[in-house]
C-alpha cells in the first residue's frame, strides 16, 4: 500500500471530530440488506466493448482497479504472491463471465464480488486460519466498544462517561510530520492489525476513496454495519497514532 494512499487516511485522522462519545448502548441490530445500485450506461457500454474483444477497454479496466483489488486480496490472504494470483484469477473470472453480466449491480461491484469469491475460495483451499467469513459477519465487531472504556470516567465519578483524557488535537501539527514516512508506517501497521472486517472497510473508504454504497455492495453489509466498522477502525488507528506521537515527545 503506497504512501500517497495512506496519506489520505492520515489527513482524515487529523480532521476527525474531537467529539467522540462513549456509546451508551450497542447499536440496534439490522439486517444485512444493502444497496443494489444497477449498472450505469457507461458500465453497459464498457461491457459491450469487452464482449467485442476491445483490448484497450480491458487494459483501462485493469489500470483502474488492479491496485485496489490487490489491497483487498491482501486482507484475505496477507501474502503478496498469493494475493496477486487471486487478482489474476478474478480477472479471468471477469472475462469468462461477461456474458452473464446482467447489469443488476454496477460493473465495479460485480468485479469486486468476483474477487472476494476467488479470495474466499483460495483461503478455504489453503486452510487459512484467519476468519475470512468475518468480512460479512460483523456481529463480533458490533459488540466491541468503539473506544477503549478506560479512556472514560467510571460510573461512580462525578461525571460518568465523560473523557478521562481528551483525544489529542493535531490541528497545529505540521503536515510534514503528519505525513512523514515514520507516521505512514505507524498508520499502515495499525491498519493491518485491525480485524478483517474493520480493515476492509477503512481501506476501501479512507484509503481507496470508495463510497459507503460501494462498500456495502461488495462486502454485503448494511449501511449501519459499515458506519460502525469504519468508526471502530478509525478510533483504533487514531489511538495508535496518539501513542506514537506521545512516544516521540
Amino acid at each position: 500500500m503506497h504512501n500517497r494512499s495512506v496519506s489520505g487516511l492520515a489527513r482524515k485522522q487529523k480532521v476527525m471530530s474531537e467529539g467522540i462519545k462513549q456509546p451508551t448502548k450497542q447499536p440496534d441490530r439490522v439486517s444485512t440488506q444493502h444497496y443494489t445500485a444497477r449498472a450505469s450506461p457507461d458500465d453497459v457500454s464498457l461491457v459491450e466493448m469487452l464482449r467485442n474483444g476491445d483490448e484497450s477497454a480491458f487494459v483501462s479496466l485493469v489500470e483502474r482497479y488492479q491496485t485496489t483489488m490487490l489491497h483487498l486480496a491482501l486482507i484475505y490472504i496477507p501474502e503478496r504472491a498469493v494475493a496477486e494470483e487471486i487478482v489474476q484469477e478474478a480477472w479471468v473470472g471477469v472475462l469468462e463471465g461477461l456474458n452473464r453480466f446482467k447489469g443488476r449491480s454496477s460493473l465495479k461491484t460485480w468485479i469486486f464480488r468476483i474477487l472476494t469469491n476467488c479470495a474466499k475460495t483460495r483461503a478455504v483451499r489453503e486452510r487459512r486460519s484467519v476468519p475470512f467469513s468475518s468480512l460479512s459477519d460483523t456481529d463480533g465487531d458490533l459488540d466491541e466498544p468503539a473506544v477503549d472504556p478506560d479512556r472514560f470516567l467510571p460510573a461512580d465519578s462525578q461525571t460518568p462517561g465523560h473523557w478521562a483524557s481528551l483525544p489529542a488535537n493535531w490541528n497545529d501539527m505540521p503536515e510534514n510530520r503528519l505525513l512523514s514516512e515514520e507516521t505512514m508506517a505507524c498508520i499502515l501497521s495499525a491498519t493491518e492489525a485491525l480485524p478483517p472486517s474493520q480493515q476492509a472497510v477503512i481501506t476501501l473508504h479512507d484509503i481507496e476513496g470508495w463510497t459507503a454504497e460501494e462498500i456495502c455492495n461488495v462486502l454485503a453489509i448494511s449501511e449501519t454495519n459499515q458506519r460502525v466498522l469504519l468508526h471502530r477502525a478509525r478510533s483504533k488507528v487514531r489511538r495508535a497514532l496518539e501513542q506514537y506521537f506521545e512516544e516521540q515527545k
